[in-house]
């Protein structure tokens, strides 16, 4: 009997974790793939006609994180764009922190 209890609780432990788990705040990874790579595209360079490249020398990541998380957070349409980033690129449940998640994702993966 007391190896059934010990049993049940590392079952419990380990659903626990997993829920844990589960409620983790996404990577900035998982949060360009899901919102950002619609418009800016897996290798950042845009997939659209006027979304800016990321990875480009005069592109939106030349900017502080300040100004940067100003712009995902409130939306941008870069002069001579015909077309406007929404707020928090049309996901309004991210939080500062996932917009951070992901500014440090692209400086990483795009440079800058």
């Amino acid at each position: 009997m007391r190896t059934f209890r010990s049993s049940r609780c590392l079952v419990a432990a380990a659903l626990a974790g997993a829920a844990a788990a589960s409620l983790a705040a996404p990577s900035g990874k998982e949060i360009y793939e899901s919102t950002c790579i619609a418009c800016h595209g897996a290798d950042g360079k845009g997939a659209l006609p006027g979304v800016s490249d990321l990875g480009s020398k005069s592109g939106p990541m030349k900017a502080g994180d300040e100004l940067i998380l100003k712009r995902i957070r409130d939306g941008y349409q870069s002069p001579g764009s015909p077309m406007a980033m929404p707020p928090k690129g049309g996901n309004p449940s991210l939080t500062d922190e996932d917009l951070k998640a992901v500014i440090i994702y692209m400086r990483k993966t795009f440079g800058r």
